[in-house]
């Protein structure tokens, strides 16, 4: 027979009798071909039955009345039929057809896990292979008709009644925006309120375009104002987005005052799963579900000397077991650090009633996935995994937040663990009912960690997660209001819940800089209608003032993206993020994002899969090189017919060994199994290693271009041959060489396209033994060449794919050229966009023959990040030229060029701009030229926003003239008057300025009211070439000292000989910052000595004789100078204080 099957719509399910259907009908060779129509489930299912899906294309020969079986499923609701009706029209006119023609095509529908008409499989089997009239019963056509007329006519009275149906979402977050578009979709809904709404819901009819189905009811917060307003508005169904109201009851309040009304959420008892981690965990060991060792303590004491009594390497997680708004999770690093953390949670108190009961649970390692089931109380039915961020900053690196992106599906979260976890969920929805009475209605949120020895719970939140539900709700395909209404009324294990095939979703989340620490309000979000079609941007803290949308919260925006891949979702959504921005009234960008939502599965791993009857001698050096992370790659997956066979004791940790009996089996069928093993555990690429079984067509077709064999010979010499065979036919034959190939398994044995080839030679007395000990150990490392090509082949990427934006250097370098130009002196024309800048000393007034070259360099330490956090860019510069040149002219060196290096995360043109202007103006104060400079670009180093400074700056001195020189004994020190807290010590500043309550960046300085704490601490550090260069020209100077890390104290000695020592007798006032300094960390004059400059930036060694003229000639640069003291001979401390600071 060459008969053909088509199935259709059957979407997420695999309905038994449908596959028992379809295999039997192939095993039986009553049918040639399957195809499948919106049944992405299916091919897997029918693998697992030995059956290959459409991969063999109806002979040559066969003829029209080849016979055809069409199984349609009978759309679960009315949505999936409207949104599918020429599809069924299609079916009812093949149907109709049937009654007025003889056809050998036959049509079937399926529902609620019967054949349609009364029918069973056999009966189909017999119509099938009848070779007269079709005997099927006229009851199959008229019950699939009768069937289809009864959706036409409800969908008809759905399209057209009024009033539609209305829903109240409660929550204010993405959530529940994403919520509110996905409900508003449905034919069945009329009005959507969201209690109390944000202002994306509030403008949602205006973007859309569509009528007024998206409405705020912004006063209503109250559990008594959502059931007034339920009443009230006859709202039919009410959605509970966050997770507080539904531990506080509302769902049992709406249940008990509107019981007409359905409630998508749990009730409070069913809610305790998120509510308290100490019950949960309690659950899952009672029932036997995985996760984590753990203990819960009532007690501070108790969970410490449990934590005492571990071994010392043993890692726990400590928990608090309520709400704690998603910050009572902590990770300690060691054992000290775990005590700290019980005392934070239960004897500090830092989340409150919720540490009341403390878990202590061991620390388990793996990817993590968010695992969303839809539960009815009885039927569990697990959505698409998906992945978020939780990390601030780029590379899961910053402060934890409430989420910074997700994307789905995550690819880590293969078929094979999709279904463990759904039955991980099903149990605890049906122990939740039997044991404990409980019925779980509404979403369980299973966050899950995908470890070595497989899946295990990390928690369960009792809602859709944010911003999880951004990606999952656009995915999904199915009406959500009808997957909601048979969530709430028992029914879910008869709707199917569809989601778009081939299709991925990404978001990413937009936030306010600064977030989640202190971050502003009240920015004007602009760039909002720039949303493409593949594109939503969902709205969190935001609100609607007129006819502007502006920030009010710290997670503003979460812009998804769909495409039909991964990449394409990403690039989807960043395309429109770069077009917003939150601006303020002064005109500053303060959106903050990630720049490598998904990275984890961009860069993920090659998933080998590998199939071997023998040792598999070969695997072993691939396994090396993966574990030497030579090998971007893991094994997965290693399979074998044989079940003694030893490669499958060579599967290390993570990876499954599996045998697969091929008894009573057709090549085809063992080679679908097969297939169906290797999916489950989600293969990427799939190597042959000693596998002694030829492959049906079926499975050559299905791993084309993905599926490597080796062979012992150089092909196509001696193709087919076997192991020693091979190598007495190339000795037999008087070949010179043998060798190894790898090549590209195709039906054709041997016969594939050849990808790597490894050869040696073959001596006189060669036996086939000796040349296969030779040969063998190259067969490891040809696959590991050739799976490192595909790696290459597979993951090109451009610089602006790695996050590099070469328009972007460009455009940065025309900004600055003007900047460098204003710093040109003799001797240089600081022009950029070169290879290197010139410099000529003759020009500057050196001879080669008598001058000293200078560098210096130096960076700006952690001024940078008061700079990032304050938003302020345009002063950093002046800092980094500053620390390179003071620090020249302690040498006596005149600053001739200057170099910067610019390090980033994201290069914006802007802020780099004003870095460099801030570089230029030191250099005109420094009088010297700015001839070049690099900008590095590094996303996988820096997060974005932030960058790092280097400067780098050479003088010249004149032999004879390098200071220090004649220091000694009577010389008097002056002291030089800092223009602030210069670039030091700004680690400890920073502590402070976090430590004092109410204290921020914007807040009036304490110690000056006349500025902010930012514009204060971004004061730049003194530049002192101009006067000290003075001084140094008519030789009034014995040297210098350049006050910076290590203060007074270990500055000054660097410029005194061995036998000298400062005595210091005067110190001027401490300038109010260093005064505050000073009092809030409680520190000693010689902590302050030690850290800051405290007053003094550069310090004046100057002969008695020359110091009235000094002083002088300083002032009237603009210096302010106070004498300090004098150099005393003697031993002891190179610094001595004969003063206190005040």
């Amino acid at each position: 027979m060459s008969g053909h099957v088509t199935v259709i719509g059957f979407g997420g399910r695999s309905p038994p009798e449908v596959v028992s259907l379809v295999s039997d009908l192939r095993k039986q060779n009553v049918v040639k071909t399957i195809s499948a129509v919106r049944s992405p489930a299916l091919p897997q299912s029918l693998l697992s039955e030995g059956c290959f899906l459409g991969s063999v294309p109806p002979p040559p020969h066969s003829s029209s009345s080849s016979p055809t079986l069409v199984l349609y499923a009978v759309p679960s609701s009315i949505s999936d039929y409207i949104a599918h009706v020429d599809e069924s029209n299609a079916i009812r006119s093949t149907v109709l057809s049937q009654s007025s023609a003889a056809t050998n095509t036959h049509v079937v529908g399926f529902s609620n896990s019967e054949f349609l008409g009364g029918v069973t499989s056999s009966d189909i089997i017999i119509a099938m292979t009848s070779s007269g009239t079709p005997t099927l019963p006229p009851t199959v056509p008229s019950s699939l008709l009768t069937a289809l007329n009864s959706l036409e006519t409800r969908s008809a009275s759905t399209l057209f009644s009024t009033p539609k149906d209305t829903v109240a979402v409660v929550g204010s977050g993405g959530r529940e925006h994403a919520l509110a578009v996905a409900l508003s979709l449905s034919p069945r809904v009329g009005r959507v309120i969201c209690c109390p709404g944000n202002g994306g819901t509030a403008r949602e009819s205006a973007v859309t375009g569509s009528t007024t189905k998206i409405e705020n009811a912004p006063d209503c917060k109250s559990h008594a104002d959502i059931i007034a307003l339920t009443s009230r508005e006859g709202v039919k169904m009410v959605v509970v987005g966050p997770e507080q109201p539904l531990v506080d009851g509302l769902a049992n309040e709406l249940n008990e005052a509107c019981p007409d009304v359905l409630v998508f959420g749990p009730s409070r008892d069913a809610a305790v799963l998120e509510a308290s981690k100490a019950y949960t965990k309690d659950f899952l060991r009672e029932f036997g579900i995985p996760t984590s060792d753990y203990r819960n303590f009532t007690s501070a004491s108790d969970a410490k000397a449990y934590i005492s009594s571990l071994p010392d390497d043993h890692k726990v997680v400590v928990k608090a077991s309520g709400i704690a708004a998603g910050k009572g999770v902590l990770i300690p690093e060691t054992r000290a650090a775990a005590l700290d953390a019980v005392d934070e949670i239960m004897s500090d108190r830092a989340f409150g009633a919720a540490g009341d009961t403390c878990v202590v649970e061991d620390f388990i390692t793996g990817p993590e996935a968010s695992c969303l089931a839809l539960c009815d109380g009885v039927t569990a039915k697990l959505l698409p995994a998906a992945q978020d961020h939780k990390r601030a900053l780029d590379g899961d690196l910053g402060l934890n937040t409430g989420g910074m992106g997700a994307y789905a599906p995550a690819p880590v979260v293969t078929s094979h663990l999709q279904k463990e976890i759904e039955a991980m969920c099903q149990k605890v929805v049906e122990k939740m009912r039997v044991e404990r009475g409980i019925e779980y209605v509404g979403v369980l949120y299973a966050g899950m960690m995908l470890t070595e020895s497989g899946p295990s719970v990390l928690e369960f939140n009792c809602r859709f997660g944010d911003p999880e539900t951004q990606v999952l709700l656009p995915l999904m395909e199915s009406d959500l209001y009808e997957v909601f209404e048979a969530c709430c009324t028992k029914s879910l294990d008869k709707i199917d819940i569809r989601f778009k095939e081939n299709t991925c979703a990404a978001t990413v989340v937009c936030a306010a800089m600064g977030y989640p620490s202190k971050y502003p309000k009240g920015m004007t979000i602009t760039g909002l209608d720039s949303a493409g079609d593949s594109v939503k941007v969902y709205h969190a803290g935001t609100k609607l003032e007129g006819d502007v949308v502006k920030c009010s919260g710290g997670r503003v925006l979460a812009v998804t993206g769909l495409g039909n891949d991964l990449k394409s979702a990403l690039g989807n959504s960043y395309a429109t993020v770069k077009k917003l921005d939150f601006v303020s009234d002064d005109g500053q960008s303060l959106m903050h994002y990630r720049t490598d939502i998904a990275h984890r599965a961009i860069k993920s791993k090659l998933r080998l899969g590998v199939m071997g009857s023998t040792r598999g001698s070969a695997l072993v050096p691939v396994l090396e090189a993966i574990a030497n992370n030579q090998l971007h790659a893991e094994v997965v997956c290693i399979l074998s017919n044989r079940s003694k066979a030893l490669i499958l004791d060579k599967a290390p940790k993570a990876c499954k060994s599996v045998f697969v009996s091929a008894k009573n089996k057709t090549r085809a069928e063992y080679d679908a199994e097969c297939t169906a093993v290797l999916e489950s555990h989600g293969v990427d690429y799939l190597l042959l290693i000693g596998y002694m079984r030829i492959l049906s067509a079926e499975f050559c077709e299905y791993w084309k271009g993905k599926c490597v064999n080796v062979h012992p010979s150089l092909l196509p010499k001696f193709a087919g041959g076997m192991d020693l065979e091979v190598h007495k036919a190339a000795i037999d034959a008087k070949e010179t060489e043998s060798g190894c190939t790898i090549h590209l398994v195709t039906e054709e044995v041997d016969g594939g396209p050849i990808l790597v080839q490894k050869k040696v030679a073959i001596d006189k007395d060669e036996t086939p033994e000796t040349l296969k000990a030779k040969i063998q150990p190259l067969e490891g490392l040809a696959f590991i060449e050739a799976i490192s090509a595909h790696i290459a082949k597979t993951s090109k990427l451009t610089y602006a794919d790695a996050g590099v934006s070469i328009v972007a250097g460009n455009d940065l370098v025309t900004a600055i050229k003007p900047y460098c130009k204003a710093t040109a002196r003799p001797g240089c024309d600081a022009d950029l966009g070169g290879f290197g800048g010139l410099f000529d000393l003759a020009a500057a007034g050196y001879s080669s023959d008598e001058t000293i070259i200078i560098g210096a360099t130096d960076g700006v330490g952690t001024k940078l990040r008061v700079a990032q956090i304050y938003g302020k860019h345009d002063t950093i510069g002046e800092d980094l030229v500053a620390m390179c040149v003071n620090d020249l002219i302690v040498t006596g060196g005149e600053p001739l060029f200057f170099l910067d290096y610019y390090a980033t995360g994201a290069l914006t043109v802007s802020e780099a701009a004003s870095v460099v202007r801030g570089i230029a103006r030191g250099c005109e104060l420094a009088r010297c030229g700015l001839i070049g400079g690099e900008t590095a670009e590094m996303p996988d180093i820096y997060a974005k926003g932030d960058y790092d400074l280097a400067g780098f700056a050479v003088g010249a001195v004149r032999k004879g003239s390098i200071l220090p020189k004649d220091v000694g004994e009577g010389d008097v020190l002056l002291g030089l008057a800092s223009s602030g807290v210069h670039s030091n010590g700004y680690s400890l500043v920073r502590k402070l300025v976090a430590r004092e309550e109410g204290l921020e960046y914007d807040s009036v300085a304490p110690w000056d009211e006349t500025k902010t704490v930012g514009e204060s601490l971004l004061t730049p550090t003194k530049i002192y070439v101009k006067s000290c260069m003075k001084l140094i020209q008519q030789k009034l100077v014995h040297g210098f000292a350049h006050i910076t890390g290590g203060g007074l104290i270990e500055n000054l000695p660097r410029s005194l000989p061995s036998g000298v020592n400062a005595e210091i007798t005067h110190h001027p006032t401490l300038p109010p910052v260093f005064q505050w300094i000073k009092r809030t960390a409680n520190l000693e004059d010689r902590d302050m000595l030690l850290t800051f400059n405290c007053g003094v930036g550069m310090v004046v060694i100057v002969p008695r004789e020359n110091v009235s003229t000094a002083k002088s000639l300083l002032e009237s640069e603009g210096e302010t100078v106070c004498e300090m003291g004098v150099l005393v001979g003697g031993s002891g401390d190179r610094v001595v204080m004969k003063t206190e600071l005040s």
